[in-house]
């Protein structure tokens, strides 16, 4: 047997890395996002990214902890939180557009 035999699907000891720090940095903003619009009553684009930033929050924890979806997870943690941001972006840029008027 080699001794540097390594198997691969085994779990990986960091997985929980990259969806703590984007569920860290992006979960407070979609959980104030969709309060705040669930309260008004829209129903727009902007709602269904915080679904999705939910839901890509939520898979990038559901998958498994082997080593070979490192990537998937890491991809989902990103957009998830990349969608978390986007209408916060959306809105800064707005405001920076009518104030430069």
């Amino acid at each position: 047997m080699i001794q540097n035999d390594v198997q691969l699907s085994g779990a990986h000891p960091t997985w929980w890395k990259a969806p703590g720090v984007a569920t860290l940095l992006g979960l407070p903003l979609p959980v104030w996002e969709y309060g705040m619009f669930r309260a008004d009553g829209c129903t727009s684009g902007i709602e269904v990214v915080i679904h999705w930033g939910f839901v890509l929050l939520a898979i990038a924890w559901a998958l498994p902890h082997r080593r070979s979806l490192r990537m998937l997870r890491m991809t989902a943690a990103g957009a998830g939180l990349g969608c978390a941001l986007l209408p916060v972006l959306f809105a800064v840029l707005m405001a920076m557009a009518m104030t430069s008027g």
